[in-house]
């Protein structure tokens, strides 16, 4: 107790905001969340997606990007990449499997260098069928327009 009462001594009453900020330095505070989400948000920084003009599909920092979805639980990675290399070179692929069937989830994230191939990939294999379903092929980046006339 004593060491209290020498502590609140060495503290200048004159002032409740120099106590109040005393107290709130003093008070370890943990867990999430607990930062200042703002500076935390501007200390970092990130690549940012460059519209290409008039088109309604932005490229991605790492190229052309296709989402493609209702593939066959049963479909290989390697089948999959067969159908889109036809249309150019596949610089990624995503597929994903389920951990506890080991089968495909149903989608698939292919990443091409031009959008030339993309836009062929797209327009060649959407609505095709691919081991009994057909598959559906568009553009993952896709601008909003109705954001576009908000801002101008």
């Amino acid at each position: 107790m004593s060491a209290d009462i020498a502590l609140e001594e060495d503290v200048d009453m004159e002032s409740g905001d120099e106590l109040e900020e005393l107290r709130n330095k003093s008070t370890r505070r943990r867990g999430r969340g607990l930062e200042d989400p703002q500076r935390k948000r501007l200390a970092h920084k990130f690549d940012s997606i460059a519209n290409t003009g008039n088109d309604e599909v932005q490229r991605s920092v790492e190229g052309w990007i296709i989402f493609v979805t209702n593939i066959h639980e049963e479909a290989a990675e390697d089948d999959v990449r067969d159908k889109f290399v036809e249309f150019g070179e596949v610089k990624n692929m995503h597929f994903n499997l389920d951990r506890r069937t080991g089968y495909a989830k149903g989608y698939a994230i292919i990443q091409y260098e031009k959008k030339e191939h993309a836009q062929a990939a797209i327009e060649g294999l959407n609505g095709t069928p691919f081991l009994d379903q057909e598959l559906k092929v568009d553009w993952c980046f896709v601008v909003d327009k109705s954001s576009k006339k908000r801002r101008g």
